[in-house]
């Protein structure tokens, strides 16, 4: 966790965020990322980021940097934005999502927590709960949303 205030560090997400959604709009470029599926039984933990669409339902996740494994990336994410130090992520297999005018592949892992306390990065994350996988939090965010109809609740 950072040293910088809460909401000077939510300042700086807010900005990087908006800088961002400038560039993917003009540049178009094709960006990896992962979502973690972070489940206890049927629930799974849904976030609300403290920047862009705040009021929208996430996976945990974020971009992988260059030369990591994506299956770190996972365990990165749940780490700085959960406080979940996990093992044993499994893929659940890649998507596309498209927004703010790029194309991401995002690869999604899966993996069990022991228990369902969390210690939030309060700059990055707003709110984080437990929802069951089968009536999640809304409004969701667009990757959630492809991400639990395409490999996590697949039609039967």
């Amino acid at each position: 966790m950072s040293a910088l205030p809460v909401p000077l560090r939510r300042a700086g997400y807010r900005m990087a965020h908006a800088g961002l959604r400038v560039y993917w709009r003009v540049a178009r470029p094709h960006t990896r990322g992962v979502k973690c599926v972070v489940r206890d039984g049927d629930a799974a933990v849904f976030v609300r980021h403290a920047y862009g669409d705040r009021r929208r339902w996430e996976l945990p996740g974020g971009g992988i940097r260059r030369g990591e494994d994506p299956r770190d990336t996972a365990a990165r994410e749940a780490r700085e934005e959960l406080g979940l130090d996990l093992a044993d992520w499994r893929a659940l297999g890649a998507v596309e999502s498209y927004g703010y005018g790029k194309r991401t592949t995002v690869l999604c892992f899966e993996a069990h927590a022991s228990d369902r306390a969390l210690t939030l990065d309060a700059g990055e994350i707003l709110q984080a709960g437990w929802f069951a996988l089968d009536d999640p939090p809304a409004p969701l965010g667009l990757d959630a949303r492809v991400v639990l109809t395409r490999l996590v609740l697949p039609p039967s």
